[in-house]
Formats: structure tokens, sequence, C-alpha cells
């Protein structure tokens, strides 16, 4: 994998296999983090390109120089943890401060809602990191309020974010009950004040049981004169205007582009475009 290290062959490799072969070069006092924490914790991840693995080192410690391995530097300690394989890692909160120094808001979002989801961390904790003077920790500030434990997929994160950044008033995760007291569903999104609701449909929603299932839920919905539109990950990421449009009719107000624009500069910024990936690769071109 890099000079004097070794690893097993693809496909029986692990992330674990390459962490425990990078520790070797490590200093005693290093601890992974960034993106590589993120992925050891196994939260939801952004589109991010091949990038280096991420450890964090005190300023004083000898850093080794090896392709593939990007450190950073800290001139104070940091917080971390052990892994059940043994494996250093920076904290949960820590893990996501770095992450903001180089990522987009909507990609450390997708990171933090999985986080606080699976109870890896707790706002508090984050608040904590984002009252630091340190790299990240503004654009970690402007994060937290955005973040929400109930979303259930990283999609249903970004589509909840393209609602915050076009002033759309939402409900997440709400249940809907006839007039009777029946459930009837669990939706990703309402549109508060309205019958109209947002959700994300992913591939597994085209699976033989789940569409049926689907179709019966669809069913009490319009028959309760619900109005529910579906969403993929291609009409987040390039039909925003549609939706956002769309709403403003709902709701009878007038389009204003400035609500457009807050939503494509939180998809340019991020891993789901073009200059994201672009920003992000020139910060780690050194390592790559």
């Amino acid at each position: 994998m890099s000079h004097g290290l070794y690893v097993p062959k693809a496909p029986t490799r692990t992330l674990v296999d390459e962490l425990q072969a990078w520790s070797l070069v490590l200093p005693a006092t290093a601890a992974f983090t960034h993106l590589t924490a993120a992925e050891l914790k196994g939260w939801w991840l952004p589109e991010a390109p091949p990038h280096p693995v991420f450890a964090a080192m005190r300023k004083d410690d000898p850093r080794p120089r090896r392709g593939g391995l990007y450190v950073c530097r800290h001139p104070k300690p940091y917080p971390m943890t052990i892994t059940a394989e043994g494996l250093k890692i920076t904290t949960p909160a820590e893990t996501l401060l770095a992450c903001a120094r180089d990522l987009g808001i909507l990609d450390v979002v997708i990171m933090g809602d999985c986080a606080l989801r699976v109870g890896d961390v707790t706002l508090t904790e984050l608040k904590i990191a984002a009252g630091q003077r340190r790299r990240g920790a503004p654009k970690l500030r402007r994060i937290i309020p955005l973040l929400d434990k109930r979303s259930e997929l990283a999609w249903e994160s970004v589509m909840r974010v393209l609602h915050v950044a076009a002033e759309i008033p939402v409900e997440v995760q709400h249940e809907i009950f006839d007039e009777c007291g029946r459930f009837l569903a669990r939706v990703d999104l309402l549109i508060k004040g309205t019958r109209r609701i947002h959700e994300y449909d992913g591939a597994v929603h085209r699976e033989a049981e789940m569409h049926q299932s689907d179709l019966k839920r669809d069913r009490n919905l319009i028959l309760d004169d619900w109005q529910r539109l579906g969403f993929t990950s291609s009409h987040l990421r390039n039909e925003g205007a549609t939706i956002i449009r769309s709403v403003d009719m709902l709701l009878g107000r007038p389009w204003d582009s400035r609500r457009l624009q807050a939503w494509e500069e939180l998809l340019n910024e991020s891993m789901f475009r073009r200059p994201g990936r672009v920003r992000a690769l020139r910060k780690w071109s050194r390592a790559l």
C-alpha cells in the first residue's frame, strides 16, 4: 500500500485493514479524522471523489510524508477515542469540525444528521466544538441549525435542506391520520399549512414488495385528499427551480430568485457539483 506497508489483496481488504497499516507510520498521539473517521463510523457520506486518508497529529510530532496520507497538524491536543479494532479516531464532534474545514455545508449536514440519528454525537457537543476559535468552527456554527436527527436517509437530508434554503416551511417525519384516527402514513416532509407532501423516492421503492406497499399507502393518502410528490436524487440536484416554483404557486407567493440562488450555492460548494469537488481536491492534492 505504501513503502513497507502491506494489506490483504482486494476484494478481502477492508478499511480497517488499510488504517491498521497506516497506523504503523503514525505517532502514538495521532488519530484518524475527517472523512476517514466518518467512513469508519459508518455515517452517511457525501459523494466525495477519491481522497487521501486523513489523520490528525500534534504539531511537534514528526510528520510522515507518504502519498495517500493527508496530515492535519494541531498545536493543542484534540479529543479522540479508540475503536473496537484498536484504531484511534477523533471524537464525532471533532470529526465533523474537521470536515467543516474542507467540505460544503450540505456535505457536513448529511454526516451530522446520521451522527445525531445513531447517537454518536449530541447538539451540545457540536456547539462546544463550534464555539472554539479554530478553522471550520464558523461553518459548523452555520451547519448546526440545519441538522435534524429525524432524517432516515442521506437524500432526505438533502431534500430538507433544499426546502430550508428556499424558505419553505416544512414539518419533518409528520404522522398523518384520517378523520377516524386511523394511521395513514409518516411522511418525509409536510409543507406546513397545506396538504402537500414531499418525499424522497430511492431505488428501494421500485422493488416489487415495497412498490406494492407504497401504492396502497399512496391510495390511502389520495382518498384522504393528500397530495404526495416524490423526488429522486436527480430531481433534487437538477430541478430545484421547478420544486421551488411549484411550492411558490401552492403557497400563493411570488417567485424570488434569491431562494433558488441560496440552494444553488449550497449545491455548488458541495461534493454534488464540480466546483465543490475541484476545491477540495486542490486542497488535498499534496497527498494524492
